[in-house]
Protein backbone atom coordinates (compact mmCIF):
# COMPACT_ATOMS: atom_id res chain seq x y z
CA UNK A 1 0.00 0.00 0.00
CA UNK A 2 1.41 3.37 -1.05
CA UNK A 3 0.67 5.85 1.73
CA UNK A 4 2.40 8.66 -0.17
CA UNK A 5 -0.25 8.35 -2.89
CA UNK A 6 -3.02 8.57 -0.28
CA UNK A 7 -1.38 11.63 1.26
CA UNK A 8 -1.08 13.27 -2.18
CA UNK A 9 -4.75 12.50 -2.86
CA UNK A 10 -5.82 13.95 0.50
CA UNK A 11 -3.72 17.10 -0.03
CA UNK A 12 -5.18 17.64 -3.50
CA UNK A 13 -8.70 17.12 -2.14
CA UNK A 14 -8.05 19.66 0.63
CA UNK A 15 -6.83 22.29 -1.83
CA UNK A 16 -9.79 21.78 -4.16
CA UNK A 17 -12.32 21.77 -1.30
CA UNK A 18 -10.92 25.05 -0.04
CA UNK A 19 -11.09 26.73 -3.44
CA UNK A 20 -14.29 28.68 -4.22
CA UNK A 21 -16.87 26.60 -6.06
CA UNK A 22 -20.66 26.27 -6.26
CA UNK A 23 -20.78 23.70 -3.44
CA UNK A 24 -18.76 25.40 -0.73
CA UNK A 25 -20.17 28.83 -1.67
CA UNK A 26 -23.68 27.37 -1.28
CA UNK A 27 -22.72 25.99 2.14
CA UNK A 28 -21.30 29.40 3.12
CA UNK A 29 -24.42 31.29 2.01
CA UNK A 30 -26.77 28.92 3.86
CA UNK A 31 -24.65 29.20 7.00
CA UNK A 32 -24.56 33.00 6.86
CA UNK A 33 -28.27 33.38 6.12
CA UNK A 34 -29.87 30.62 8.17
CA UNK A 35 -27.25 29.43 10.66
CA UNK A 36 -24.40 26.96 11.02
CA UNK A 37 -26.57 23.84 11.33
CA UNK A 38 -28.16 24.61 7.96
CA UNK A 39 -24.73 24.76 6.39
CA UNK A 40 -23.88 21.43 8.01
CA UNK A 41 -27.11 19.88 6.67
CA UNK A 42 -26.18 21.06 3.17
CA UNK A 43 -22.70 19.61 3.62
CA UNK A 44 -24.15 16.25 4.68
CA UNK A 45 -26.32 16.14 1.56
CA UNK A 46 -23.44 16.99 -0.75
CA UNK A 47 -21.17 14.38 0.81
CA UNK A 48 -23.85 11.68 0.65
CA UNK A 49 -24.13 12.41 -3.06
CA UNK A 50 -20.39 11.74 -3.38
CA UNK A 51 -21.06 8.15 -2.28
CA UNK A 52 -23.26 7.68 -5.35
CA UNK A 53 -20.53 8.95 -7.68
CA UNK A 54 -17.95 6.80 -5.89
CA UNK A 55 -20.10 3.69 -6.39
CA UNK A 56 -20.63 4.42 -10.09
CA UNK A 57 -16.90 4.94 -10.53
CA UNK A 58 -15.85 1.92 -8.46
CA UNK A 59 -18.00 -0.63 -10.25
CA UNK A 60 -17.92 0.95 -13.70
CA UNK A 61 -14.23 1.76 -14.09
CA UNK A 62 -13.06 -1.32 -12.19
CA UNK A 63 -14.91 -3.56 -14.63
CA UNK A 64 -13.37 -1.73 -17.60
CA UNK A 65 -9.84 -1.96 -16.15
CA UNK A 66 -10.24 -5.68 -15.46
CA UNK A 67 -11.45 -6.37 -19.00
CA UNK A 68 -8.80 -4.25 -20.70
CA UNK A 69 -5.93 -2.93 -18.55
CA UNK A 70 -4.65 -0.78 -21.44
CA UNK A 71 -7.73 1.41 -21.08
CA UNK A 72 -6.40 2.49 -17.67
CA UNK A 73 -3.69 4.60 -19.34
CA UNK A 74 -6.26 6.16 -21.63
CA UNK A 75 -8.40 7.06 -18.59
CA UNK A 76 -5.41 8.70 -16.90
CA UNK A 77 -4.60 10.73 -20.03
CA UNK A 78 -8.25 11.79 -20.27
CA UNK A 79 -8.15 12.77 -16.60
CA UNK A 80 -5.03 14.88 -17.04
CA UNK A 81 -6.47 16.67 -20.08
CA UNK A 82 -9.77 17.31 -18.31
CA UNK A 83 -8.01 18.74 -15.26
CA UNK A 84 -5.95 21.02 -17.49
CA UNK A 85 -9.20 22.13 -19.12
CA UNK A 86 -10.63 22.91 -15.66
CA UNK A 87 -7.49 24.89 -14.81
CA UNK A 88 -7.89 26.91 -18.01
CA UNK A 89 -11.58 27.49 -17.27
CA UNK A 90 -10.74 28.79 -13.79
CA UNK A 91 -8.00 31.00 -15.28
CA UNK A 92 -10.48 32.56 -17.70
CA UNK A 93 -13.14 32.98 -15.01
CA UNK A 94 -13.60 35.78 -12.52
CA UNK A 95 -11.70 35.86 -9.23
CA UNK A 96 -14.58 37.62 -7.47
CA UNK A 97 -16.31 35.60 -4.75
CA UNK A 98 -19.97 36.58 -4.80
CA UNK A 99 -22.09 36.07 -1.67
CA UNK A 100 -25.72 36.71 -2.52
CA UNK A 101 -28.15 36.11 0.36
CA UNK A 102 -30.99 36.03 -2.19
CA UNK A 103 -29.69 32.61 -3.28
CA UNK A 104 -30.31 31.19 0.19
CA UNK A 105 -33.98 30.38 0.53
CA UNK A 106 -35.28 29.48 4.00
CA UNK A 107 -35.60 25.69 4.02
CA UNK A 108 -35.77 23.02 6.69
CA UNK A 109 -32.71 20.99 7.63
CA UNK A 110 -34.08 17.96 5.80
CA UNK A 111 -34.89 20.05 2.71
CA UNK A 112 -31.35 21.42 2.63
CA UNK A 113 -29.88 17.94 3.07
CA UNK A 114 -32.02 16.71 0.19
CA UNK A 115 -31.16 19.74 -1.96
CA UNK A 116 -27.42 19.20 -1.36
CA UNK A 117 -27.77 15.52 -2.25
CA UNK A 118 -29.72 16.21 -5.45
CA UNK A 119 -27.35 19.04 -6.46
CA UNK A 120 -24.45 16.63 -6.23
CA UNK A 121 -25.96 13.47 -7.70
CA UNK A 122 -27.53 15.17 -10.72
CA UNK A 123 -24.41 17.17 -11.58
CA UNK A 124 -22.66 15.37 -14.47
CA UNK A 125 -19.54 17.48 -13.87
CA UNK A 126 -19.02 15.68 -10.56
CA UNK A 127 -19.12 12.30 -12.30
CA UNK A 128 -16.59 13.46 -14.90
CA UNK A 129 -14.38 14.98 -12.21
CA UNK A 130 -14.36 11.76 -10.18
CA UNK A 131 -13.49 9.82 -13.34
CA UNK A 132 -10.63 12.23 -14.06
CA UNK A 133 -9.35 12.49 -10.49
CA UNK A 134 -9.61 9.09 -8.81
CA UNK A 135 -8.03 6.49 -11.18
CA UNK A 136 -4.58 8.06 -11.06
CA UNK A 137 -4.45 7.61 -7.28
CA UNK A 138 -5.00 3.85 -7.06
CA UNK A 139 -2.51 2.92 -4.37
CA UNK A 140 -2.14 -0.86 -3.95
CA UNK A 141 -1.58 -3.83 -6.25
CA UNK A 142 -2.88 -6.25 -3.64
CA UNK A 143 -6.29 -4.61 -3.11
CA UNK A 144 -9.26 -4.96 -5.43
CA UNK A 145 -9.82 -1.76 -7.41
CA UNK A 146 -13.40 -1.49 -6.14
CA UNK A 147 -12.10 -1.39 -2.55
CA UNK A 148 -9.46 1.18 -3.50
CA UNK A 149 -12.02 3.45 -5.16
CA UNK A 150 -14.22 3.29 -2.05
CA UNK A 151 -11.26 4.12 0.19
CA UNK A 152 -10.44 7.10 -2.03
CA UNK A 153 -14.11 8.09 -2.03
CA UNK A 154 -14.29 7.97 1.76
CA UNK A 155 -11.06 9.98 2.04
CA UNK A 156 -12.50 12.55 -0.36
CA UNK A 157 -15.69 12.75 1.73
CA UNK A 158 -13.86 13.00 5.07
CA UNK A 159 -11.46 15.74 3.91
CA UNK A 160 -14.19 17.68 2.09
CA UNK A 161 -16.54 17.36 5.09
CA UNK A 162 -13.88 18.80 7.40
CA UNK A 163 -13.33 21.77 5.08
CA UNK A 164 -17.04 22.37 4.42
CA UNK A 165 -17.93 22.02 8.11
CA UNK A 166 -15.18 24.51 8.92
CA UNK A 167 -16.75 26.90 6.41
CA UNK A 168 -20.14 26.46 8.11
CA UNK A 169 -18.77 27.06 11.62
CA UNK A 170 -16.64 30.06 10.57
CA UNK A 171 -19.15 31.45 8.07
CA UNK A 172 -19.56 34.81 9.78
CA UNK A 173 -15.82 35.39 10.07
CA UNK A 174 -15.24 34.19 6.50
CA UNK A 175 -17.92 36.53 5.11
CA UNK A 176 -16.42 39.55 6.90
CA UNK A 177 -12.92 38.59 5.73
CA UNK A 178 -14.02 38.17 2.11
CA UNK A 179 -15.80 41.52 2.14
CA UNK A 180 -12.72 43.26 3.57
CA UNK A 181 -10.11 41.43 1.52
CA UNK A 182 -10.98 41.45 -2.16
CA UNK A 183 -7.66 39.84 -3.12
CA UNK A 184 -8.63 36.58 -1.40
CA UNK A 185 -10.59 35.48 -4.46
CA UNK A 186 -7.50 36.01 -6.61
CA UNK A 187 -5.32 33.92 -4.28
CA UNK A 188 -7.84 31.08 -4.03
CA UNK A 189 -8.33 31.15 -7.79
CA UNK A 190 -4.62 30.47 -8.29
CA UNK A 191 -4.62 27.81 -5.57
CA UNK A 192 -7.28 26.02 -7.60
CA UNK A 193 -5.38 26.44 -10.89
CA UNK A 194 -2.13 25.16 -9.35
CA UNK A 195 -3.98 22.20 -7.80
CA UNK A 196 -5.57 21.21 -11.13
CA UNK A 197 -2.30 21.53 -13.06
CA UNK A 198 -0.36 19.72 -10.33
CA UNK A 199 -2.78 16.79 -10.31
CA UNK A 200 -2.69 16.63 -14.12
CA UNK A 201 1.10 16.45 -14.12
CA UNK A 202 0.97 13.77 -11.43
CA UNK A 203 -1.47 11.70 -13.49
CA UNK A 204 0.75 11.91 -16.57
CA UNK A 205 4.01 10.96 -14.88
CA UNK A 206 2.87 8.76 -11.98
Amino acid sequence: MNYETLFAFSSATFALSLSPGPDNIFVLIQSITNGKKYGLATTAGLMTGCLVHTSLLAFGVSAVIKNNPNIFNAIKIFGALYLLYLAFSVYRGSDTISLKPADASKLSLWSLYRKGFIMNVLNPKVTIFFLAFFPGFLFADSLDTVVQFYILGLLFIVVSSIVFSGIAFLSGTIAIYLNNNKRTGFVLKWVQIIAFVGIAIYLIFA
